[in-house]
């Protein structure tokens, strides 16, 4: 076993298996261990029998255990050590659902113990110590709740929502205020899947996720859309849109996944584009990017997960109807069949960035803030831990969201 004391970084990942949509998925965890002292590395790997749509990982406070958020209507918890299954349990004994999309793909902690995560229609605070009586905390007047965090203060829980199979386009994001127990619609130009709290203020930030549905109405199997991209910086109090960022539709930032703010930019990765974007909090307008798009020869060796990409695309759209959606996918990825980096996170000490790539299934460090790679490592193939695939099967783990656990000072370094 891993011991946390050998490798001061732990990279929790969550696992979705290979094929185009992660929601229908496998649910796994992927935990890579990192020594930068040493250059030292190590991993684990689990997948877990009767969930599906591995999602989104956090971490308690205490770091012993991990929720994996999933879109299988599950509360799924792992022992961070051993990955071993914690607790699970149905959510549809708290809530019904209107679509099996509708789930509790994140969460955020409050104490070793207790957390809030959206089931139904409402918010809901659960304890590992009586996980069968979760406590409904209020309505949490989205479509389909998201990617939700907590303010710098502990106040207020942001959160983004998803375009709904049957209610249709979002264009809003959530605020929820913890001591009165009351949650804001606050209705935006766009659909924003993620947000990223400030990390001093109760400001946060939320990115446009900009899909269209196929043959006009099906917002389940929906195709990325090729137009502008939008982040609001909003101030969680009042609700109100302070500052916002956009990028032309030209612009590699689409399909966006993790989050998270440095002194000086906000960070996220696109698993559609290919990139990592870095914009100034300084001015909100200037901006710099990792471009993680796969050379020839590495799209050549991924030609397993490119065939996998084609066959899936076709089984979510006619291409005589939706010709468009496939032509604005192929923009997007910028011709290489693959999707591309999910995981996104940066050390508490601001030194080192993390980063998983879904399509080449790899594990990428950079050196932060120069961008400058210092580990990338192949991961193995998703055969090794899942019996009676083929050998010609498509390879990849299925990265998604992810969460860092890092030392506030990276060990050899003065701060």
């Amino acid at each position: 076993m891993v011991s946390s004391k050998d490798y001061p970084y732990a990279f929790h990942i969550a696992l979705d298996g290979n094929g185009l949509n992660g929601l229908e998925g496998r649910a796994g965890v992927c935990v890579f261990h990192y020594d930068p002292a040493t250059e030292r590395y190590a991993y684990k790997i689990e997948y877990f029998d009767g969930v599906a749509g591995g999602h989104a990982v956090s971490v308690s406070p205490d770091h012993k255990t991990g929720f994996l958020g999933n879109t299988g209507q599950h509360l799924m918890f792992y022992d961070t050590a051993t990955l071993a299954q914690a607790e699970r349990v149905s959510t549809l004994r708290f809530a019904a659902v209107e679509h099996p999309i509708q789930s509790s793909t994140h969460a955020v902690w409050l104490s070793g113990t207790e957390g809030v995560t959206a089931m139904g229609e409402h918010l809901w605070q659960f304890d590992l110590d009586r996980l069968g009586k979760a406590e409904q905390l209020g309505a949490h007047r989205l479509k389909l709740p998201h990617a939700i965090k907590q303010t710098a203060s502990g106040r207020y829980l942001v959160y983004g929502g998803m375009d709904h199979p049957r209610r249709g386009e979002a264009c809003e994001v959530g605020v929820f205020d913890l001591h009165n127990r009351v949650a804001r619609r606050i209705p935006l130009p766009t659909t924003c899947w993620h947000v990223a709290p400030h990390p001093s203020e109760d400001l946060f930030y939320a990115l446009s996720f900009r899909v269209l549905p196929q043959e006009g109405t099906d917002w389940h199997e929906w195709a990325p859309a090729l137009f502008k991209e939008y982040v609001y910086e909003i101030d969680a109090e009042s609700g109100q849109v302070l500052r916002h960022w956009a990028s032309a539709a030209d612009v590699p930032a689409h399909v966006n996944s993790d989050v998270c703010v440095s002194d000086r930019e906000l960070i996220y990765c696109n698993g559609g584009s290919g990139t990592i974007i870095m914009i100034s909090l300084d001015d909100f307008a200037s901006f710099r990017m990792i471009d993680e798009r796969p050379e020839p020869a590495a799209r050549i060796r991924a030609s397993r997960q490119s065939a996998r990409q084609v066959v899936d695309s076709f089984t979510r759209g006619s291409f005589p109807s939706n010709s468009k959606h496939f032509l604005a996918a192929l923009r997007i990825a910028r011709g290489t069949l693959l999707d591309s980096v999910y995981a996104c996170q940066l050390s508490a000490d601001q030194s080192l960035l993390f980063t998983a790539n879904r399509g080449l299934n790899s594990i990428t460090v950079y050196d932060y803030p120069a961008n400058t790679v210092r580990l990338r490592v192949p991961m193995p193939e998703l055969r090794e831990y899942v019996p009676g695939l083929p050998d010609w099967a498509d390879p990849r783990l299925g990265f998604h969201h992810s969460t860092l656990l890092s030392p506030r000072i990276q060990p050899g370094r003065q701060s």
